[in-house]
């Protein structure tokens, strides 16, 4: 845990600098992601986007050029519902060293029918966390080729109000979107921290690391042309919530601080400081549901086998 002066001491307007240091953020073209992107290219680092649609990561690159003189920006093709692309998407990367993976990317979907992955998994589960789970275990030999490789994995508060159903991880049961997005993030976050057992008992030097943005609105993020515009009447509609939420270029903090603060400790989990809403970013305890090695340990098994992989890969 941070002392009262070293949380005092980051600026969220001024990170360190990280010249050198190359980041991916998966789903770095819009909303939190591109946030992220766009403070970490302010860092001097090589940022790459990783998403699958190349006109938006242009859109999306433009638009932090515009605002980050001098920024080091790549796309990487990449799709994590097609678990059989991420291996050949990894290759692409071209870099000796990865200095940290921001899991970030995600699919949240209002309203039925359930929808599946090529690989025939349900969307946001297939996605937010199976695509993550098997994009670390190929980004492993460059994310230990690093000094501290890091992996931060992007929760959401949705997920602390859920619970695993472990033998309906694909909610083909009983499919209700709101509910298997926040199952699908409690996922993430759970893998977070079991990654972080795992590397720690394997004596790597990668970290591994949770964040969420607390609560964070299209009505009170500032425009950028190009990726996303709100309007006059959407700002103004969304002034009084931000009495309790923030917007998503604020909500990036907390993962941005995951990513480059030198005191961030493994296994830690980091957000807003305002009820875990809204403000700078802090370490907070994690709650039980998300840290359990029983049902953890579970999940990574059914997870290796869905995506048909060494459970122990990339830890060695």
């Amino acid at each position: 845990m941070l002392s009262a002066r070293q949380a005092q001491a980051w600026n969220v307007h001024r990170p360190p600098s990280a010249h050198g240091a190359t980041f991916l953020v998966t789903g770095g073209n819009a909303g939190i992601g591109y946030f992220v992107a766009e403070q970490l290219a302010a860092t001097g680092a090589v940022v790459v986007l990783g998403c699958r649609d190349a006109s938006k990561a242009e859109a999306a690159m433009a638009s932090i050029g515009g605002r980050v003189p001098g920024a080091r920006l790549r796309h990487l093709p990449l799709d994590l519902a097609d678990l059989s692309s991420l291996r050949g998407a990894v290759a692409g990367l071209d870099v000796e060293r990865l200095d940290a993976v921001v899991h970030n990317a995600g699919v949240a979907l209002d309203e039925p029918p359930r929808r599946e992955t090529a690989d025939g998994h349900e969307l946001m589960f297939g996605t937010n966390h199976l695509g993550h789970f098997a994009l670390t275990r190929w980004l492993a030999p460059l994310l230990r080729a690093a000094p501290a490789g890091r992996v931060v994995t992007v929760g959401s508060f949705a997920a602390r109000s859920e619970r695993l159903d472990l033998d309906d991880l694909q909610s083909s049961r009983d499919y209700r979107p709101k509910r298997t997005y926040g199952r699908s993030k409690l996922a993430q976050m759970s893998f977070g921290f079991a990654l972080d057992r795992r590397l720690r008992a394997a004596g790597s030097t990668v970290r591994s690391v949770v964040a969420h943005p607390g609560g964070a609105l299209d009505s009170l993020t500032p425009s950028r042309p190009g990726v996303r515009v709100s309007t006059a009447g959407e700002r103004l509609r969304g002034l009084p919530a931000g009495l309790l939420v923030q917007g998503k270029d604020a909500g990036a903090w907390p993962i941005v601080r995951a990513v480059l603060d030198p005191e961030v400790v493994e296994g830690q989990l980091w957000g807003p400081r305002v009820f875990g809403m809204r403000g700078a970013p802090r370490s907070e305890p994690a709650p039980s549901h998300m840290t359990d090695p029983g049902v953890a340990d579970r999940l990574w098994s059914l997870s290796a086998e869905l995506t048909g992989l060494d459970p122990e890969a990339g830890l060695r």
